[in-house]
Formats: structure tokens, sequence, C-alpha cells
């Protein structure tokens, strides 16, 4: 073979080759480099031009990756997969599926490091691949085989229930979803596809991210993104022109920020929303869908995860006829949640509730609710004082944002109104020290807010597979948060595993939370515009948990690990 100068680089099994002393590292690159040329996989190639044996490939492969050879001879045709793949997608990878284990898909490979092949098949089925070693010259025989007595097309791969979903954007402008060229059908099914698959595993976003050389997709579970799927990179301006359409957004603009909603119907009574951003970044536009389900309100007072003492807190402060409770914490953390949960607890026929978000994330029957929106002139000041000449009772601002929005909220708060709404801050002390930053004088603070709810999310260990975890010193313990009395009495702390139920270890969530009702001593501190510190200390004075000492029970109760705590709330 005549060499030539080629910039490839060798990795996976061309390495391996070169590894095992079958070829030259010039040999290999060469013979790389002629079957990318050719479009021939690189062991098809090898053996197609009596460079090497199949046999000779396989056993090379299996002795490098540690992988036992299938023999293919032995396999029954009538058992292999049918209509699961399609012939594109076979023959652009060289792969073929053997068999199905629930939702495990295995695939005949004659390369085990054809990492792209096993992504995009994944992406294609929803299914988990795995790769099955087996002879070139066998694979290429059966896939002709296969080929010549099946006819496949993308538009098969996935359910036909799909088509029946019944799915609107967020307002009543026309669609463009007419303009979709008919080709395109398969890229609308995958888009419902992912968005039913993210309702059913409980995800809470959905990442659409492109980037120079992959496009993946990504879903936040209870807490932490994973990635599902790695789609070709020219499918991404489909899936994107595809969700851009569906959330009524200007397909044509891709140099700024949009904002969508999509309403996807999943029978007569529930249907499920998602607030749709698209961003641009250097390889394209980057689209996150938060999932908004009604359902997440009404999990009941108990589900949330308050202590005894916090909760008896929490329904004391929502019964009163006017004050502020504020809840505070960093997005994500389930602020929402727990307003939608006091309201649900305040909504009756007697009661007028009003709210102004940005935008309403979960829609409610009985309760007045306004999407803040700048560009009308509908902020948030402007919203509440709307609700204030239509006689409210209780009042839910979004969040706090400016000067004008808290002071108009503390005022409704000392006129009569019970007023709810969020801040960002770390703790329950730090927001009292943030509406004084603002410029809110002193006595106002102190004669409004009556409670303050600080709270963090953080994985429950599931329950099926956890286990305890053994061995960790008093003095660790100790340093962890525990006290001396905790230690005595014997503290078992449990940890993740990981089973097929869960998570890696953890399904659902559950609330942490510092519940700090304002008592007299602590509006003096405010009113001598005393510091966060000093509220602190004295909230500690008074019983109340941080969110630390409120973690280290859970993990005491075994609801969650010790890692996970650390994780939320450890500075």
């Amino acid at each position: 073979m005549a060499t030539i100068k080629t910039n490839v680089n060798l990795s996976g099994l061309a390495r391996c080759l070169i590894q095992e002393k079958l070829l030259s590292e010039d040999e290999t690159t060469q013979a790389f480099a002629a079957s990318l040329t050719d479009k021939q996989p690189f062991a098809t190639y090898l053996v197609t031009k009596k460079i090497l044996k199949s046999d000779e490939i396989a056993v090379a492969a299996s002795k490098g990756f540690g992988v036992p050879i299938f023999d293919l001879e032995a396999m029954d045709r009538d058992l292999l997969p049918k209509d699961v793949v399609s012939e594109k997608l076979i023959l652009a990878h060289h792969m073929l599926p053997l068999f199905k284990r629930g939702n495990r898909l295995f695939l005949a490979v004659s390369d085990p490091t054809n990492h792209q092949g096993l992504d995009e098949i994944r992406f294609n089925t929803g299914m988990a691949t795995e790769s099955v070693l087996v002879k070139d010259d066998a694979l290429v025989q059966l896939i002709e085989d296969v080929l010549e007595a099946q006819d496949t097309s993308m538009t098969d791969l996935l359910d036909a229930d799909l088509d029946n979903l019944d799915i609107s954007g967020g307002d009543d402008e026309p669609s463009d979803e007419g303009d979709l060229d008919i080709d395109d059908a398969p890229v609308v099914r995958f888009v419902n596809k992912i968005l039913l698959d993210a309702i059913n595993l409980g995800a809470s976003d959905i990442h659409l991210e492109p980037y120079e050389y992959k496009f993946r997709i990504r879903y936040r579970q209870d807490g932490m993104l994973s990635e599902v799927a790695s789609p070709p990179n020219n499918l991404a301006s489909r899936l994107t022109a595809r969700i851009k359409v569906m959330s009524r957004m200007n397909i044509a603009e891709r140099r700024v920020p949009q904002d969508g909603r999509i309403k996807m119907k999943l029978s007569k009574n529930r249907s499920i929303d998602f607030r749709v951003n698209t961003c641009p970044t250097l390889y394209g536009e980057k689209i996150v869908l938060r999932i908004l389900d009604p359902a997440s309100a009404q999990i009941g007072i108990e589900a949330l995860g308050f202590a005894a003492e916090q909760e008896e807190a929490f329904l004391a402060a929502i019964k009163k006829p006017y004050g502020m409770i504020l809840v505070t914490g960093p997005t994500g953390s389930g602020k929402t949640v727990t307003l939608y949960t006091a309201l649900n607890l305040l909504n009756k026929p007697e009661v007028n509730i009003s709210t102004v978000e940005d935008p309403v994330e979960i829609q409610v029957a009985g309760i007045n609710q306004v999407n803040q929106n700048a560009r009308t002139g509908m902020t948030f000041a402007e919203a509440l004082r709307a609700f204030l000449r239509q006689d409210p009772d209780v009042v839910m601002v979004g969040e706090i944002r400016d000067l004008e929005t808290a002071e108009i909220a503390i005022k409704a708060a000392q006129t009569g109104h019970l007023v709810l709404s969020t801040l960002h801050t770390n703790d329950a002390p730090q927001t009292l020290t943030r509406l004084s930053n603002m410029g809110i004088p002193a006595f106002n603070i102190a004669s409004s807010v009556m409670l303050i709810i600080a709270q963090r999310l953080a994985r429950r260990l599931c329950s099926h597979c956890k286990k305890v975890e053994e061995g960790l010193p008093n003095e660790v313990l100790k340093d962890e948060g525990f006290t001396e009395k905790d230690i005595k009495a014997g503290i078992t702390i449990y940890k993740p595993v990981g089973c097929d139920l869960c998570n890696d270890g953890y399904k659902g969530r559950v609330g942490i939370f510092q519940v700090m009702p304002i008592s007299e001593k602590m509006s003096k501190i405010i009113m001598e515009n005393g510091n966060s510190l000093q509220l602190g200390e004295q909230a500690e004075i008074e019983g109340i948990s941080d969110l630390r000492k409120s973690g280290l029970r859970k993990v005491m109760e075994g609801v969650t690990g010790l890692e996970e705590i650390n994780r939320v709330t450890k500075d």
C-alpha cells in the first residue's frame, strides 16, 4: 500500500489493531483514510480489500475491549426484532438489531467503538442501546438478507398514538404549522415523543442544545440534568423550527431570545403546559422547555416536607387576615409550589385571590391570574395597583424585584390584605436585609412582614434500594453538624445505591425549610437597623432551625442522604 501523508486521528478499533500489532500505524492511517473516502465501515474496508481477515479483526477487538464474540450463525433469524431501526440507520452505521430485553436494544457490530451509531439509534428508538461484537463478513451478509425481507422507514419508529396528541400554542394566534413540509412528519412525531417521555419521567425541564459537532437533549429530573438523546447535527434546525412553530414563535428570527408556550392535552381532565424560551448561541438556538404541571401545585401541605412546628407556623400565618409572607431561595427551589400550596388552602368562594407572575406557571380555577408584561406596561407594580382597586383578600406577587413593587406590596399588607411573594436570598434573615437595601424603611418591614420561609429541594432516597452507610466516625458526624445528643441517641444514615425504579439511588424531591415567624424581639432588631447576623442569632435563640439543621433532620429520618444535604445546604 502506498504511503500517503494524512491528518487522520486514529482511535477506537483502528488504534486497537495497531496495539494488537496486526497493522502498523502508517498502514492503519492509510486504510482508515481510504475507508472514509470510499464511505465504507473501517472493518468492512479491511476485509473487502483483503488487508485483514474478519476473524482477525473480531479477535483483536475482543481482546482489546474485553468483550466476547457472538456467533451470528447460531442466531435464529426469525427472532430478530423487526421494524425497530430504519434501513437508513442500519446501513449508515453498519449495525443490526439482534434482540430486545425490556427497554434495552442489543445491536450486532463489528466495531464496538462506534458510539455515534449507538447514540443515533438510541435517539431514534428511545431505547437504551448495547453493542454485541460479531465478525464483519457475517454481519454484512446478515444485513443484506434482513433488508431484502423488510422495508422500514423513519416514520415507523415511533408509536402511532403520537399522531393523536392534542397540542396547541399558548395563545389564539394562527399557527404556521401548515407550512411544515410533509418530510418533517418524523421530526414532528419525535418532538412529541420527547415531550411525552419528559412528562412520564417526571422531568421539570427539557434542554435542547446545539454545539459545533453535537446536538444533545437533556432532561432535568429531581433537579439534576442528564443526557437522553444526541440527534444528528443536521436535525437541529428542524427540531428547533418545530418547537418554535408549536410555541407560536417567529421561526425566521434567530438572533434574539424568544418566549412562548405549548399546551399538550393528555386527556379530558389533564393538560400540561410547557414554558418555552430560545436563546441564540454560537452554533444555533438553545431551547429550554419548563414543564408546568398543575398537579404539582396540588400535592398537599403534608407532602412539602415541613417539620411539625414549621407546618404549624406556616398554617398560622396564612390564616391571618393581613400581613406579608415571603418565600426565598434560588431558582428551582420549589418556591412557586409552596406559594400555590398556600393559595389552594385559601382558595374558597368567599375569598378574592389575585396573582401576578412572570409568567403564570400553574393555572388554578378560582384564582385571578395575570401575566407580567413590561412591554405592554403590565409590570408587577401596575398589576398590584389594579388588584388593590378590585377589593382583594389575598394577593400573590411572583417576585419582588424593585423598590416600587416592594412599596406597593408592603402598603397592601399594612392595609388589610394578605400578601405572598418571593425573593432571591440565601436564608430567611438575609431577606429582611435585602428589603432594607432596596430602600424600604425599617418600621415598614417590621410592621408588615410576619413570616419568612427559606427553602431548598433535596432528592429523596429511593426506598427500594437505599442502604445504611456504616463506619462514619463521631468526629465526622460532629463536623457535619450533628449534636452530641443526636450522636448518643444513635444516628442511622442511609446512602443511595441505584435500581430500576430510581435515578442513581434517588426518586422525587423533598423540601428543606427554614420557617421564621417575625417575633417581637426580631421586630425590635429590625427597627434598630440590625443586620442579618443578629436576626439569625435571635432565630437560633427562639429555636428556629436553619436550612442546615432542617436538612440534617431529614438525614436522620432516612428521607435523604448526607451527601445530598451537603450539596444543597453546605457552604
